[in-house]
């Protein structure tokens, strides 16, 4: 069971190391990413554990927690590699859809991990600009989950012939555009594009220029588009010439701090060092000050990250994130905070409408199609949602899309030769928990 996963392993921290990402760096971000898909299955921990030796069934959990963002967005190495136009991003994304479909293997095969794991490998081969070329097969039917789309040998280029990649302002505007609903998000960033860039250009002419901060806050229920928004924000800030890289590291709490007083503030460092040129987001970052501010880790972490944001205040741009009101509390918890994030962005929850659009757009990325009674059966659930502070927004779309993959897979386990239309197609029945006609291979 292990053999798979550990081969990805091992083909990951090739591919990384040839990058210049560090092979260990690689496997950690492997090992969450796979336990991030795996972590509902039965024994899939001690399959794990057996890929990495000197692990527990603990950090097994916890490198799931860590790895849960990768399953609908792109890894933190990836995002990096993609940024400096690295020319082994595909070769890295293909390897981490190796990584994902290894996790198919741990444990118990379900139909929610071949879920999981399908929406991941499309997330880490678009972001790169791949396509899945090949699907491979679980024991639990069909899945998508694509191979590495070409030959580690065919994208290899060495690091010193491949240039910085900054994508134009307008094509990264005008993806931001084309995302679904956001009117008041996207107003604002073209605001904060037009000041720095006018700022840029009265430096360049000699002028004095404001000072402006470029950190950001962005407030909003879960699921909103906040890390999308973060990701696209790192990319024109380097094409406006304001950060080297443009690369986006995504953290939380637990990445900050640290088991006693005084590692933190090293943890903390080291994470903005390896942010430095691009973004560091920090999402639900008031739990830093969460207790009545009586946390004294979270408010070391605070005071290195201040001091850290004024070091690298020219190359490294932060923004946190998290619901409305604490966040108010956290940036009033430090002057220093207080004095560097005064633009705030708020990201409205979506309607029945925009949910739609993202889930047809999340299943095309996988190469899956929605059936018309499919759309319909997702409306009449989010009809029924109620839409508290725990809805999941865009995450409900992408898990919505998950556990659809896992049921067309058990759906079509007894289909010998599928067409292509079965395969790419997914029905009312596979968007339902209770589905209305049989289960079975006739559909």
């Amino acid at each position: 069971m292990t053999t798979a996963l550990s081969g990805a392993l091992d083909a990951l921290a090739e591919v990384a190391g040839r990058a210049g990402a560090g092979a260990d760096a690689a496997r950690a971000e492997g090992l969450a990413l796979a336990a991030a898909l795996a972590e509902s299955a039965t024994g899939a921990a001690a399959d794990w554990t057996s890929a990495s030796p000197g692990s527990s069934t603990q950090d097994f959990f916890d490198a799931a927690v860590r790895g849960r963002r990768w399953r609908g967005a792109p890894t933190s190495i990836l995002s990096e590699l993609v940024a400096r136009g690295s020319g082994e991003a595909v070769a890295y994304a293909g390897a981490l859809a190796g990584v994902a479909s290894a996790a198919c293997e741990l444990g118990e095969p379900t139909m929610r991990v071949i879920g999981n794991a399908s929406v991941a490998a499309a997330a880490q081969l678009h972001a790169a600009g791949a396509r899945p070329d090949a699907t491979v097969r679980t024991d639990a039917g069909a899945a998508a989950v694509p191979a590495v789309p070409r030959s580690a040998e065919q994208e290899r280029t060495t690091e010193a012939d491949a240039a910085v990649a900054v994508r134009p302002l307008e094509e990264l505007l005008a993806q931001l555009d084309g995302l679904t609903g956001l009117a008041t998000v996207k107003r604002e960033v073209h605001r904060q594009v037009a000041i720095l860039r006018m700022e840029k250009l009265r430096s360049e002419a000699g002028l004095r220029a404001a000072t402006i901060t470029r950190h950001l806050v962005f407030v909003g229920n879960p699921g909103t588009g906040k890390t999308t928004v973060a990701r696209l924000v790192s990319g024109i800030y380097a094409s406006l010439g304001l950060l080297s890289k443009g690369q986006l590291v995504e953290v939380d709490r637990s990445e900050l701090v640290a088991g006693y007083l005084g590692q933190t503030a090293t943890k903390t460092a080291e994470v903005v060092a390896s942010a430095v040129g691009g973004v560091l987001f920090i999402d639900e970052a008031y739990s830093l000050t969460a207790g009545e501010h009586t946390d004294q880790y979270g408010r070391e972490a605070v005071d290195t990250l201040v001091k850290e944001m004024e070091d690298h205040r020219d190359d490294l741009v932060v923004i946190v994130a998290g619901y409305p009101e604490p966040m108010e509390a956290f940036i009033a918890t430090n002057p220093g905070l207080a004095s560097r994030f005064r633009t705030t962005v708020a990201f409205e929850d979506y309607s029945d409408d925009e949910l739609a659009d993202i889930l047809a757009g999340l299943a095309a990325d996988s190469d899956y199609e929605l059936a018309p009674d499919a759309v319909d059966a997702f409306r009449a659930t989010l009809s029924g949602t109620a839409r508290d502070r725990s809805f999941g927004n865009g995450r409900y779309a992408r898990n919505t899309l998950e556990a659809a993959i896992g049921r067309h897979a058990w759906r079509l386990r007894e289909v010998d030769q599928p067409t292509l239309d079965q395969l790419r197609t997914l029905s009312a029945d596979d968007l339902s928990d209770t589905p209305t006609s049989s289960e079975g291979a006739t559909a």
